[in-house]
């Protein structure tokens, strides 16, 4: 080939100095040879007649998150509620359950326009975590271990504690007579993380149990 040959002709007009450094001797001839068949020889590659094309497609892999399901939802942590977007492999059919395996910051969002702080960032080792609690868990009276129910057991167990409490210390009237429909032995603690409307209803609610303690995450 020229660029062999160019290269071994230049390799043996070099000789080293007597300080140990390389002492170059290339004419303009040679110099012109030789960056032509360098040009001569990019140029093959690059259209795909050598081993750089098959390089090439063996470096480009598909895109991760080609084949995903985007799910818009809130960052769990602290008051802010950035966007974030939830992406997981997985058809949706009944007998499937879908994986998550990318999380990253909403570009839409008005609140954090595409970034998260090093908690949000790390929500995917979150999902992940084998010490995830992924049930609700109940400790009967007396019992010194917390057991895994179904959501249907917790959520009637919820229920029929509030309305025990609230019947037993609702008050729909002062000392004057005046009707003022408190009940102040229970509160509820909102998450701030919740949408505006989340918010608006869960007011809402509290107010028309007659609940004075209300408080917020974001607050506290």
């Amino acid at each position: 080939m020229p660029l062999v040959r160019a290269l071994a002709a230049w390799h043996a007009r070099s000789a080293s100095d007597t300080r140990g450094r390389l002492a170059v001797e290339l004419s303009r001839r040679g110099f012109i040879k030789l960056s032509g068949a360098g040009l001569a020889v990019s140029s093959l590659s690059a259209l795909g007649f050598g081993f750089a094309g098959a390089a090439l497609a063996a470096s480009v892999r598909s895109f991760k998150l080609e084949a995903t399901t985007e799910t818009r939802n809130t960052c769990t942590y602290c008051s802010v509620a950035c966007g974030i977007l939830i992406y997981s492999i997985g058809d949706r059919a009944k007998n499937a359950r879908s994986n998550i395996i990318h999380i990253e910051g909403d570009p839409d969002h008005p609140v954090n326009r595409g970034t998260l702080c090093p908690k949000g960032a790390a929500l995917l080792d979150i999902v992940h975590a084998p010490t995830r609690l992924q049930m609700p868990k109940y400790r009967a009276p007396g019992s010194n271990e917390l057991k895994p129910v179904s959501w249907d057991f917790a959520l009637g167990r919820i229920a029929a504690l509030m309305k025990q409490d609230r019947d037993a210390n609702f008050v729909a009237r002062n000392a004057a007579g005046t009707r003022v429909n408190r009940w102040t032995s229970t509160g509820m603690l909102a998450a701030s993380a919740s949408s505006s409307e989340t918010a608006y209803v869960t007011w809402k609610i509290a107010r028309a149990f007659g609940m004075l303690v209300f408080d917020n995450q974001a607050r506290v």
